[in-house]
């Protein structure tokens, strides 16, 4: 595959608008923390979620739901081959493959995520579902940081750990929901540690002790990996790092709400409100851009294949003038951080 262009990118007018009802139909905390990107990093980014949003909806509103997934199979082989459909969201997401040079491998491992779906996979440990994370979820995160021009590996693997982090969040508040549609997502050896028979669970959903301590557990282990993913926002660009910032506060802010109602989100979904986002965005924007060490934790061994993907044959260093004076404004913060320290000792 060649190299990700050097020219900015560019979204036929028409495309853009697709692109946008798309996001604005289907994720309103998407569509939010996307206004704070510099706009053509936006447009891809909304490119992005156009085709992931309509490879999602194409297999849950198949009759055959297998037909669904050979039809976006053949349009994703269509895309590579640089011969899009009549389909707006697959003419917008060739324009970013073949801009950003975005490897097979990422929106591939999507898709098999959404086939594990159509065949009703249960998964036996936290680290099966985390392999079902780093497909859904994981991949678009590493599909976003390249689209900010980012491809160290380190950062990538912070992108990774937000992918992971924002579905377990997802599941943890859709436990009800799910259930009622006959699907349970809780890793299987939790719930039996925890005394509940899933097959039992699904036929009447409650939020009985044992299942609010399970998805408070499932919760624990999101904020883990929060933590961790944060520390990734320190080695994007500038002009993006409100934008990921204000989503990664915006996820974990359902977290809290779940919290809040006792662990249960099997009679209630939790939501975030729009003051509340409006609020959460603010904060993001307001906190100081200081020096912070990204993370250099291995990735989790359920997403290293997606950063390996990303990483391999790309060149880890930042262009362009913003990353440049990022990386200046980092350098003297850092400076300004030791001259302080050794006054302290002097």
């Amino acid at each position: 595959m060649p190299a990700p262009s050097s020219e900015t990118f560019m979204l036929d007018p028409g495309l853009r608008r697709e692109c946008e009802e798309a996001i604005r139909a289907g994720s309103k905390s998407f569509l939010a923390a996307s206004m704070l990107l510099p706009g053509s990093t936006r447009s891809a980014a909304r490119a992005l979620y156009a085709f992931c949003r309509a490879a999602d909806d194409l297999i849950d509103e198949s009759a055959d739901p297998a037909e669904g997934l050979f039809e976006i199979r053949a349009r994703l082989d269509a895309i590579y081959r640089g011969t899009p459909g009549s389909h707006p969201a697959d003419r917008a997401f060739v324009a970013v493959v073949e801009h950003y040079a975005m490897p097979r491998a990422l929106p591939a491992a999507l898709i098999e995520g959404f086939e594990w779906d159509v065949e009703n996979r249960t998964y036996r440990s936290c680290d099966e579902l985390c392999s079902y994370a780093a497909r859904v979820a994981s991949s678009v995160g590493v599909m976003m940081t390249l689209i900010m021009g980012v491809c160290d590996r380190a950062v990538l693997a912070r992108a990774a750990d937000l992918g992971l982090a924002m579905q377990l969040t997802n599941i943890a508040r859709d436990v009800g929901e799910d259930a009622r549609r006959g699907r349970i997502y809780l890793p299987l050896n939790w719930l039996d540690e925890a005394g509940v028979d899933p097959q039992a669970f699904v036929s009447d959903p409650k939020a009985c002790p044992a299942m609010r301590a399970t998805v408070e557990r499932l919760l624990d282990a999101a904020h883990i990996l929060y933590a961790r993913a944060m520390t990734g926002i320190a080695g994007l660009p500038l002009s993006c790092r409100t934008a990921i910032r204000s989503a990664a506060l915006i996820y974990r802010e359902i977290g809290r709400e779940i919290e809040i109602a006792g662990h249960d989100s099997i009679t209630a979904r939790a939501h975030t409100s729009t003051r509340r986002k409006l609020e959460l965005i603010a904060r993001a924007a307001a906190t100081p851009f200081l020096f912070q060490p990204v993370s250099t934790e291995p990735a989790h061994q359920e997403v290293r294949f997606l950063v390996e993907a990303a990483a391999a044959g790309r060149i880890n260093a930042p262009s362009g003038l913003d990353a440049k004076a990022g990386r200046m404004i980092e350098l003297m913060t850092l400076s300004e951080t030791r001259r302080r320290a050794v006054e302290a000792e002097a």
